[in-house]
């Protein structure tokens, strides 16, 4: 009943829609420009909207919080404050047009991911070479970064090397070396500090923008469950041997439901069974708890999760 599928505010400017936030342009008032990005409940998976989550919106946000506050060191990243469970004000980017995707597990279910491609027979991919003999969900060698295509009108990203990156111009040398860096040192601090709460950060993507003064932010969020694929170390090496799929928190769940019974990219998504979705928000709320070491307090102040935005966001109206 308090889920947020949409979070449409006709009074809000300029609005931008994602596959998951809502997102609103707010006028330059001298101190830079501005956006409102709101975090819906929509779950997304293979360029589609599957369903709805109680709560998703509200644990993205406060997940892409706390790694904010724990990863300015590295990189600084666009958040200005906080209205609101499920909002964030952010400086307006000009977002690179590369989605870089760091990996450190043969894994995935997408069409883009590496085990996908790997069980395909495929060895050269993103620029590196995989050795032969890789099993599913096993640890690389060593953290690859897989960059795609960052599609702005929500179709298909397309997989990318570094080579094409710099000599289509796509980013200067120096800029994606600069992005590579801190993209496996931010990899890098995520997958210390979730190892000691007991997980595993197998993969996760980021996206990065420049700010008006050409500094490198990251955008969006960060090691969220939406953002990333987390296991539970404790199950990890149990599944690895059974050649089942480690106990996880992120969408897989859903995205190996509905992959085991239709070609996502083509066909009809089915309904997802109510208990299915019952089990996600446990599991994102679970996520929460244990990426952020805190206790989840649902936000019911208000009638529903839109008549609080609109009361939090009601200074930025314009009309």
């Amino acid at each position: 009943m308090r889920t947020l599928p949409d979070a449409i505010i006709p009074e809000l400017p300029n609005l931008y829609r994602g596959k998951v936030r809502d997102c609103y342009d707010l006028p330059d008032e001298g101190e830079g420009a501005r956006r409102i990005l709101i975090s819906s409940d929509r779950i997304s998976a293979f360029d589609r909207i599957l369903a709805c989550i109680p709560w998703k919106g509200q644990v993205l946000t406060g997940v892409a919080r706390y790694w904010f506050d724990r990863t300015e060191d590295i990189c600084p990243n666009h958040v200005l404050s906080y209205p609101d469970p499920n909002a964030v004000i952010g400086r307006h980017l000009k977002i690179l047009p590369v989605e870089v995707v760091v990996r450190g597990y043969l894994a995935g279910t997408t069409g883009t991911s590496v085990l996908t491609m790997y069980k395909q027979g495929v060895r050269e991919m993103y620029g590196h070479t995989l050795p032969e003999g890789l099993r599913d969900n096993q640890k690389l060698p060593q953290a690859i970064i897989t960059p795609t295509s960052k599609e702005f009108d929500g179709g298909h990203d397309e997989p990318l090397t570094a080579k094409e990156i710099i000599d289509t111009g796509l980013l200067p040398k120096a800029l994606w070396d600069q992005v590579s860096e801190v993209a496996l040192a931010l990899f890098e601090r995520g997958q210390n500090e979730a190892a000691e709460k007991g997980l595993i950060l197998c993969d996760t993507k980021y996206e990065f923008g420049l700010d008006q003064d050409g500094v490198l932010r990251i955008a969006d969020e960060i090691h969220t469950p939406d953002s990333s694929r987390y296991w539970k170390a404790e199950g990890y090496e149990a599944a690895f041997e059974a050649g089942t799929r480690p106990p996880s928190f992120d969408k897989d769940v859903i995205r190996a439901w509905v992959a085991a019974r239709v070609d996502p990219y083509k066909d009809e998504i089915p309904e997802i069974p109510g208990e299915m979705i019952a089990q996600t928000s446990a599991t994102y709320i679970e996520a929460y708890e244990m990426i952020t070491g805190q206790k989840f307090i649902p936000d019911t102040s208000e009638a529903s999760v839109l008549e609080r935005l609109r009361k939090n966001l009601a200074p930025w109206f314009t009309r």
